[in-house]
């Protein structure tokens, strides 16, 4: 990653989190999130999908009560959470509303909505903060086009013992 100042900082990563990294990805993106603050970075961007971005978007809501940082929205479709239970449309529903800037690569849910979302995601971005423990779906492509972009991946489940490890 080198001294470079970093700017902007998205996120990316699996609906799906199993309890042990769960527990753990809350301490995690503070020590990351605070460590790239002191380099510069001021926006951080979440997709607003489920598991992953949901808490990568709680975590800097919270450090944005302590630390000069934003919460910048790109979510694929107006309407995200079709389908989604009660309790994922009130937590969805709590960020947006704290959301200091919101873009939508569509008004309405499109095939290709989503990875256009993944895309505007990473543009611009300096670094890309990951849970990826699959090499497929979301997650994997947002983070291969980071790669492929130049933008610096973090993976946190690097950080973490693998998922066979808990079997």
């Amino acid at each position: 990653m080198g001294d470079a100042p970093i700017k902007t900082v998205c996120f990316t990563g699996h609906r799906d989190i199993i309890k042990p990294h769960a527990l753990r990805l809350p301490a995690m993106l503070n020590e990351r999130i605070c460590a790239l603050v002191d380099r510069g970075a001021r926006d951080f961007r979440a997709g607003g999908a489920l598991g992953f971005d949901m808490v990568a978007a709680l975590k800097v809501l919270e450090l944005r009560e302590t630390l000069p940082i934003r919460l910048v929205l790109c979510l694929p479709c107006r309407d995200q959470t079709r389908g989604w239970s009660e309790a994922g449309c009130r937590a969805y529903r709590y960020i947006l509303d704290r959301a200091d800037e919101i873009h939508y690569t569509a008004d309405r849910y499109t095939p290709t909505c989503m990875l256009e979302r993944d895309r505007a995601l990473v543009d611009g971005s300096d670094v890309c903060i990951a849970y990826c423990v699959k090499n497929r779906g979301g997650a994997f492509y947002t983070c291969s086009y980071a790669l492929k972009r130049d933008v610096t991946l973090i993976n946190l489940a690097d950080e973490l013992p693998p998922l066979s490890f808990y079997r």
